[in-house]
Protein backbone atom coordinates (compact mmCIF):
# COMPACT_ATOMS: atom_id res chain seq x y z
CA UNK A 1 0.00 0.00 0.00
CA UNK A 2 1.42 3.27 -1.47
CA UNK A 3 0.11 6.96 0.02
CA UNK A 4 1.84 9.65 -2.38
CA UNK A 5 1.25 13.17 -2.75
CA UNK A 6 2.21 16.06 -4.59
CA UNK A 7 6.44 17.06 -3.43
CA UNK A 8 8.13 20.69 -3.94
CA UNK A 9 5.52 22.64 -6.23
CA UNK A 10 5.80 26.10 -6.17
CA UNK A 11 2.47 27.02 -8.03
CA UNK A 12 0.22 25.16 -6.19
CA UNK A 13 -0.80 24.27 -2.03
CA UNK A 14 -3.21 23.22 -0.06
CA UNK A 15 -3.78 26.10 2.73
CA UNK A 16 -6.42 24.18 5.15
CA UNK A 17 -9.19 21.82 5.00
CA UNK A 18 -11.75 20.99 7.20
CA UNK A 19 -15.99 22.00 7.81
CA UNK A 20 -16.08 20.18 4.51
CA UNK A 21 -13.64 22.60 2.28
CA UNK A 22 -10.64 23.06 1.34
CA UNK A 23 -8.70 26.52 0.94
CA UNK A 24 -5.97 26.17 -2.05
CA UNK A 25 -3.72 28.30 -3.98
CA UNK A 26 -3.29 27.97 -7.85
CA UNK A 27 -0.61 30.16 -8.65
CA UNK A 28 -1.33 33.08 -7.18
CA UNK A 29 -4.93 32.90 -6.65
CA UNK A 30 -7.16 31.47 -3.48
CA UNK A 31 -9.90 29.18 -4.18
CA UNK A 32 -12.24 27.74 -1.50
CA UNK A 33 -14.32 24.60 -2.67
CA UNK A 34 -16.14 22.06 -1.23
CA UNK A 35 -14.44 19.23 0.10
CA UNK A 36 -16.77 16.20 1.42
CA UNK A 37 -13.63 14.35 2.73
CA UNK A 38 -12.65 16.69 5.18
CA UNK A 39 -14.72 15.86 8.14
CA UNK A 40 -12.19 17.29 10.51
CA UNK A 41 -12.51 21.15 11.83
CA UNK A 42 -10.42 24.47 9.77
CA UNK A 43 -6.96 25.01 11.41
CA UNK A 44 -7.21 28.33 10.47
CA UNK A 45 -9.92 31.24 11.49
CA UNK A 46 -13.09 31.70 9.27
CA UNK A 47 -11.10 35.01 9.42
CA UNK A 48 -7.86 34.11 7.77
CA UNK A 49 -9.80 32.14 5.31
CA UNK A 50 -11.77 34.84 4.28
CA UNK A 51 -8.49 37.30 4.31
CA UNK A 52 -6.84 34.72 1.58
CA UNK A 53 -9.88 33.36 0.03
CA UNK A 54 -10.06 35.56 -4.07
CA UNK A 55 -13.65 33.17 -4.54
CA UNK A 56 -15.54 30.44 -3.35
CA UNK A 57 -17.67 27.80 -4.51
CA UNK A 58 -21.00 27.43 -3.55
CA UNK A 59 -23.13 24.59 -3.93
CA UNK A 60 -26.03 24.86 -5.85
CA UNK A 61 -29.85 23.16 -5.57
CA UNK A 62 -29.07 20.02 -7.08
CA UNK A 63 -25.81 19.35 -5.40
CA UNK A 64 -25.01 15.85 -4.29
CA UNK A 65 -27.36 14.75 -7.14
CA UNK A 66 -26.28 12.11 -9.60
CA UNK A 67 -25.64 14.16 -12.37
CA UNK A 68 -25.48 17.56 -10.48
CA UNK A 69 -23.12 16.63 -8.00
CA UNK A 70 -20.72 19.50 -8.27
CA UNK A 71 -23.08 21.55 -9.54
CA UNK A 72 -23.21 25.65 -8.47
CA UNK A 73 -21.45 28.45 -8.83
CA UNK A 74 -18.19 30.93 -8.06
CA UNK A 75 -18.43 33.62 -5.44
CA UNK A 76 -16.23 36.53 -6.31
CA UNK A 77 -15.10 37.84 -3.36
CA UNK A 78 -12.07 39.32 -4.75
CA UNK A 79 -11.20 40.33 -8.53
CA UNK A 80 -9.39 37.67 -9.97
CA UNK A 81 -9.11 36.29 -13.87
CA UNK A 82 -11.58 33.28 -14.52
CA UNK A 83 -8.70 31.61 -16.81
CA UNK A 84 -5.25 31.34 -15.38
CA UNK A 85 -1.88 29.21 -16.37
CA UNK A 86 0.48 28.22 -14.12
CA UNK A 87 3.34 25.19 -13.78
CA UNK A 88 4.32 21.66 -12.85
CA UNK A 89 7.95 21.12 -12.84
CA UNK A 90 8.62 16.96 -12.72
CA UNK A 91 10.96 15.11 -12.19
CA UNK A 92 12.79 15.83 -16.00
CA UNK A 93 9.99 17.50 -17.81
CA UNK A 94 7.71 20.40 -17.14
CA UNK A 95 3.85 21.11 -17.91
CA UNK A 96 2.14 24.19 -18.61
CA UNK A 97 -1.39 24.66 -17.86
CA UNK A 98 -4.75 26.46 -18.08
CA UNK A 99 -7.27 26.86 -15.43
CA UNK A 100 -10.54 27.94 -15.18
CA UNK A 101 -13.57 28.37 -12.99
CA UNK A 102 -15.95 25.94 -13.76
CA UNK A 103 -19.86 25.26 -13.15
CA UNK A 104 -18.54 21.83 -11.32
CA UNK A 105 -16.24 23.32 -8.81
CA UNK A 106 -13.51 21.70 -10.98
CA UNK A 107 -10.53 24.17 -12.53
CA UNK A 108 -9.16 21.71 -14.93
CA UNK A 109 -6.66 20.20 -13.15
CA UNK A 110 -6.56 17.46 -10.08
CA UNK A 111 -3.41 18.32 -7.60
CA UNK A 112 -3.16 15.14 -6.20
CA UNK A 113 -2.49 13.20 -9.91
CA UNK A 114 0.71 14.99 -9.55
CA UNK A 115 2.46 11.45 -8.44
CA UNK A 116 0.58 10.04 -11.17
CA UNK A 117 1.90 11.98 -13.77
CA UNK A 118 5.54 11.36 -12.29
CA UNK A 119 4.81 7.75 -12.79
CA UNK A 120 4.18 8.12 -16.11
CA UNK A 121 7.01 9.91 -17.14
CA UNK A 122 9.34 7.16 -15.48
CA UNK A 123 7.30 4.00 -16.81
CA UNK A 124 7.02 5.68 -20.59
CA UNK A 125 10.94 6.46 -20.02
CA UNK A 126 11.66 2.69 -19.23
CA UNK A 127 9.56 1.04 -21.83
CA UNK A 128 10.81 3.20 -24.70
CA UNK A 129 14.83 2.09 -23.76
CA UNK A 130 13.26 -1.16 -24.76
CA UNK A 131 11.07 0.06 -27.89
CA UNK A 132 10.57 2.74 -30.03
CA UNK A 133 8.24 5.37 -29.21
CA UNK A 134 6.11 3.25 -27.03
CA UNK A 135 1.89 3.47 -27.40
CA UNK A 136 0.14 4.77 -25.04
CA UNK A 137 -3.81 5.00 -24.56
CA UNK A 138 -5.06 7.58 -21.93
CA UNK A 139 -9.01 7.07 -21.42
CA UNK A 140 -11.13 9.50 -19.89
CA UNK A 141 -7.64 11.70 -20.36
CA UNK A 142 -9.99 15.16 -18.89
CA UNK A 143 -7.52 17.74 -19.66
CA UNK A 144 -4.41 16.09 -20.15
CA UNK A 145 -2.01 16.07 -17.08
CA UNK A 146 -0.61 12.02 -17.93
CA UNK A 147 -0.87 12.60 -22.15
CA UNK A 148 1.88 15.51 -21.28
CA UNK A 149 3.69 13.53 -19.05
CA UNK A 150 3.84 10.29 -21.49
CA UNK A 151 4.35 12.48 -24.50
CA UNK A 152 7.32 14.76 -22.63
CA UNK A 153 8.72 11.02 -21.99
CA UNK A 154 8.92 10.14 -26.31
CA UNK A 155 5.04 8.44 -26.05
CA UNK A 156 3.44 8.17 -28.91
CA UNK A 157 0.13 9.02 -27.02
CA UNK A 158 -3.62 8.46 -27.51
CA UNK A 159 -5.81 10.50 -25.60
CA UNK A 160 -9.62 10.01 -25.19
CA UNK A 161 -12.51 12.06 -23.84
CA UNK A 162 -15.91 11.43 -24.06
CA UNK A 163 -16.55 15.55 -24.06
CA UNK A 164 -15.11 17.95 -26.65
CA UNK A 165 -14.59 20.93 -24.41
CA UNK A 166 -11.91 19.08 -22.34
CA UNK A 167 -9.91 17.85 -25.39
CA UNK A 168 -10.08 21.27 -26.77
CA UNK A 169 -8.84 22.14 -23.63
CA UNK A 170 -6.50 19.23 -23.66
CA UNK A 171 -4.54 20.61 -26.70
CA UNK A 172 -4.27 23.80 -25.63
CA UNK A 173 -2.27 22.65 -22.56
CA UNK A 174 -0.20 20.86 -25.02
CA UNK A 175 0.78 24.22 -26.93
CA UNK A 176 1.02 26.21 -23.66
CA UNK A 177 3.89 23.31 -22.97
CA UNK A 178 5.53 23.35 -26.20
CA UNK A 179 4.50 20.27 -26.91
CA UNK A 180 2.84 18.63 -30.14
CA UNK A 181 2.01 15.13 -32.11
CA UNK A 182 -1.00 13.84 -29.16
CA UNK A 183 -3.97 12.09 -31.29
CA UNK A 184 -6.77 13.68 -29.80
CA UNK A 185 -9.91 11.32 -29.84
CA UNK A 186 -13.79 12.63 -28.86
CA UNK A 187 -15.37 8.53 -28.19
CA UNK A 188 -16.78 6.36 -25.67
CA UNK A 189 -14.02 4.65 -24.36
CA UNK A 190 -15.65 1.10 -24.50
CA UNK A 191 -16.34 1.44 -28.06
CA UNK A 192 -13.12 2.86 -28.79
CA UNK A 193 -11.24 -0.04 -26.90
CA UNK A 194 -13.34 -2.74 -28.46
CA UNK A 195 -12.48 -1.18 -31.95
CA UNK A 196 -8.99 -1.55 -31.40
CA UNK A 197 -9.40 -5.07 -30.17
CA UNK A 198 -10.89 -6.25 -32.87
CA UNK A 199 -7.95 -4.23 -35.18
CA UNK A 200 -5.26 -6.33 -33.45
CA UNK A 201 -3.96 -3.15 -31.59
CA UNK A 202 -1.49 -3.15 -29.26
CA UNK A 203 -0.34 -0.56 -26.49
CA UNK A 204 2.37 -0.57 -24.64
CA UNK A 205 0.65 1.90 -21.53
CA UNK A 206 -2.88 2.27 -20.73
CA UNK A 207 -3.82 5.16 -18.42
CA UNK A 208 -7.83 5.24 -16.88
CA UNK A 209 -9.19 7.41 -14.50
CA UNK A 210 -13.11 7.04 -15.40
CA UNK A 211 -15.79 9.03 -13.76
CA UNK A 212 -18.54 6.98 -11.37
CA UNK A 213 -20.86 7.53 -14.32
CA UNK A 214 -21.42 9.71 -17.74
CA UNK A 215 -22.06 9.21 -21.57
CA UNK A 216 -20.27 9.16 -24.03
CA UNK A 217 -20.57 11.82 -27.42
CA UNK A 218 -23.43 9.76 -28.82
CA UNK A 219 -25.18 9.34 -25.71
CA UNK A 220 -23.37 5.80 -24.79
CA UNK A 221 -24.32 5.15 -20.98
CA UNK A 222 -21.68 5.31 -18.49
CA UNK A 223 -21.73 3.40 -14.57
CA UNK A 224 -18.55 3.00 -12.94
CA UNK A 225 -20.12 -0.42 -11.30
CA UNK A 226 -21.72 -2.11 -14.17
CA UNK A 227 -18.74 -1.21 -16.95
CA UNK A 228 -15.32 -0.87 -15.45
CA UNK A 229 -14.45 -4.56 -15.43
CA UNK A 230 -15.46 -5.17 -18.70
CA UNK A 231 -13.63 -2.03 -20.04
CA UNK A 232 -10.32 -4.01 -18.02
CA UNK A 233 -10.45 -6.83 -19.72
CA UNK A 234 -10.81 -5.43 -22.74
CA UNK A 235 -7.67 -3.27 -22.02
CA UNK A 236 -6.13 -6.50 -21.10
CA UNK A 237 -6.42 -7.68 -25.11
CA UNK A 238 -4.76 -4.74 -26.40
CA UNK A 239 -2.56 -4.65 -23.32
CA UNK A 240 1.57 -5.68 -24.83
CA UNK A 241 2.72 -8.60 -23.25
CA UNK A 242 6.18 -7.17 -22.49
CA UNK A 243 7.57 -3.55 -21.88
CA UNK A 244 3.70 -2.50 -20.99
CA UNK A 245 2.13 -0.83 -18.20
CA UNK A 246 -1.58 0.07 -16.86
CA UNK A 247 -2.10 2.83 -14.31
CA UNK A 248 -5.92 3.10 -13.21
CA UNK A 249 -7.45 5.63 -10.33
CA UNK A 250 -10.38 5.73 -9.21
CA UNK A 251 -12.35 8.59 -7.79
CA UNK A 252 -15.36 6.91 -6.93
CA UNK A 253 -16.74 7.36 -2.77
CA UNK A 254 -16.97 3.38 -1.89
CA UNK A 255 -13.46 2.64 -4.01
CA UNK A 256 -10.77 1.19 -2.11
CA UNK A 257 -7.34 0.70 -2.95
CA UNK A 258 -7.40 -2.96 -2.20
CA UNK A 259 -10.67 -2.86 -4.69
CA UNK A 260 -8.67 -1.08 -7.37
CA UNK A 261 -6.04 -3.68 -6.86
CA UNK A 262 -8.25 -6.86 -6.78
CA UNK A 263 -10.03 -5.79 -10.17
CA UNK A 264 -6.59 -4.89 -11.86
CA UNK A 265 -5.51 -8.40 -10.24
CA UNK A 266 -8.59 -10.34 -11.99
CA UNK A 267 -8.54 -8.15 -15.47
CA UNK A 268 -4.85 -8.41 -16.70
CA UNK A 269 -4.00 -11.53 -14.66
CA UNK A 270 -1.12 -13.41 -13.45
CA UNK A 271 1.92 -12.28 -15.88
CA UNK A 272 3.02 -8.87 -14.06
CA UNK A 273 3.83 -6.74 -11.15
CA UNK A 274 1.37 -5.14 -9.28
CA UNK A 275 1.21 -2.03 -6.73
CA UNK A 276 -1.12 0.39 -5.08
CA UNK A 277 -2.50 3.07 -2.43
CA UNK A 278 -4.00 6.31 -2.52
CA UNK A 279 -3.12 9.82 -3.92
CA UNK A 280 -3.67 12.50 -0.88
CA UNK A 281 -2.91 16.23 -0.26
CA UNK A 282 -1.49 16.96 2.72
CA UNK A 283 -2.42 20.79 3.86
CA UNK A 284 0.20 23.34 5.56
CA UNK A 285 -1.58 22.42 9.17
CA UNK A 286 -0.60 18.90 8.84
CA UNK A 287 -3.45 17.26 8.22
CA UNK A 288 -4.11 14.35 5.21
CA UNK A 289 -6.63 14.54 2.84
CA UNK A 290 -7.22 11.36 1.06
CA UNK A 291 -8.32 11.93 -2.50
CA UNK A 292 -8.14 9.18 -5.11
CA UNK A 293 -7.05 5.34 -5.18
CA UNK A 294 -4.83 3.88 -7.64
CA UNK A 295 -3.61 0.54 -9.02
CA UNK A 296 -0.49 -0.27 -11.03
CA UNK A 297 0.16 -3.02 -13.22
CA UNK A 298 3.88 -3.10 -15.12
CA UNK A 299 4.91 -5.94 -17.55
Amino acid sequence: MILLSPQNWPDYALIDSGNFEKLERFGAYFLARPEPKALWNKSLSEQEWNRLVQTRFVTGAGFGKAGKEDSGTWQMVKKMPEQWQISYNGDGFGLRMRLGLTAFKHVGLFPEQAPNWEYVYQAVRRIGGAEEAPKILNLFAYTGGASLAARAAGGEVTHLDAVRQVVTWARENMEASKMEGIRWIVEDALKFVRRQVRRGALFQGIILDPPAYGHGPEGERWKLDECLFDLLQECNAVLAPHNSFVLLNLYANGYSAVLADTLARQAFGDSGTYSFGELMLEDQCTKKLPLSVFARVER
